[in-house]
């Protein structure tokens, strides 16, 4: 009788089919369920009106400043200021002994009138004929040195009595009556300080950006919440080769005398307004010596937009080239994107309770897989 072996064969396709499913189940799990859309924040962006600014560290210079010291060697005969007093051009700070000086004046004063007196008579000789005309020569010259000599002495005498060059605030007084003082010796400082410069570096890459008249505005810690306005007066014409930085002085009205020399002013220099297009600075993304944005294609995908930014001011940022009007680039979010993901575009109150939300279903996900512990002391089934 001939043997039947077909219910082997069907063992046999049954156990291929049944591997077969199993890998493309194995398939189909490795690959897992479609990804979902990441929920970002979105902006378009524009043209706007863009006032940046360049900020540095300043030193306050008076308007006038030097040091007052004496000329000559010589005892303090009287002072005729105080510490801090304000004094105007010319007034008589300090008088100096000057006894051998006068004798001197006294003595060279009749000594000149003598002179004088011999000249004219002689004149009248010589205009009668009865003297040479060389003679009156001579006492002329004689009359002239003599003049000279006088006016030598008071030249002498007046460096006794050191004035102020200019009006201005005076410092601490350093001399008192009766003290010897010699030349370069420290009397007090005089400062104008009615106006005063502020001198603060500016990188040479704003170089461009500076012109004479800009505003400025600056704050002192010793004058919280105040703000002090002036006008760019000097661009220096050399850049410090050393820390390639160029000097800018300020000019400062200081009616108040608020702005002392040596302080130190956090200056902002205040551009014109002019069109720029400008991102929320939380959208540029710095990776390394790239920067770029994420810009939203029109299938609601992202790509990497490389971008060159220029200034920043409050949050904001310059875009110079990278992006047109009318681009459409992630604002909030970026942290979770990479090229070609898809993205939800939502408000940005929902963008911050999306993650709140998430963690809430994992968090119900866990607690269908694993009863939570009864708390100590409660009753148990």
């Amino acid at each position: 009788m001939p043997i039947h072996r077909r219910p082997r064969f069907s063992f046999l396709l049954l156990g291929i089919c049944s591997a077969l499913l199993a890998a493309c189940s194995d398939d189909d799990a490795q690959r897992g369920p479609p990804q979902d859309a990441v929920t970002v924040t979105t902006g378009e962006v524009r043209e706007q009106p863009w006032s940046d600014t360049i900020q540095a560290l300043g030193t306050v210079r008076a308007r006038e400043s030097i040091i007052v010291t004496a000329k000559v060697s010589e005892t303090v005969d009287r002072v005729h200021f105080d510490s801090g007093d304000e004094v105007e051009a010319g007034a008589v700070l300090i008088t100096l002994s000057g006894n051998q000086q006068r004798a001197s004046l006294a003595a060279a004063e009749a000594a000149a009138v003598e002179a004088d007196r011999l000249y004219r008579r002689q004149g009248e000789l010589a205009r009668q004929q009865l003297i040479a005309s060389a003679s009156l020569d001579t006492q002329r010259a004689i009359r002239d040195s003599a003049r000279a000599n006088v006016q030598e002495i008071r030249a002498n005498l007046g460096d006794r009595s050191i004035r102020a060059p200019f009006a201005g605030r005076l410092g601490i007084r350093q001399v008192s009556p009766g003290a010897l003082v010699q030349p370069g010796t420290e009397i007090a400082s005089l400062d104008d300080i009615s106006r005063v410069y502020v001198d603060f570096p500016v990188p040479e890459a704003q170089l461009a950006n500076l012109a004479e008249g800009q505003r400025l505005v600056g704050r002192s810690s010793a004058w919280p919440g105040r703000e002090f306005e002036g006008v760019v007066s000097v661009i220096d014409a050399r850049v410090d080769a050393a820390s390639r930085a160029v000097m800018v002085r300020g000019d400062f009205p200081n009616d108040d005398r608020a702005l002392r020399p040596g302080m130190l002013v956090q200056v902002r220099l205040e551009r014109p307004a002019r069109p720029a297009l400008v991102v929320p600075e939380i959208a540029v993304v710095q990776v390394g010596r790239e920067t770029f944005v994420y810009r939203v294609r029109a299938d609601d995908t992202v790509e990497q937009a490389p971008v060159r930014i220029g200034s920043r001011v409050s949050g904001r940022a310059e875009v110079i080239e990278g992006l047109a009007p009318g681009d459409r680039i992630v604002v909030d979010g970026t942290g979770k994107l990479r090229p070609g993901l898809k993205i939800e575009d939502v408000p940005p109150a929902a963008a911050a309770e999306q993650p709140a939300s998430a963690e809430s279903a994992d968090s119900g996900a866990q607690g269908d897989e694993v009863a939570p512990r009864p708390p100590s002391g409660a009753p148990t089934d």
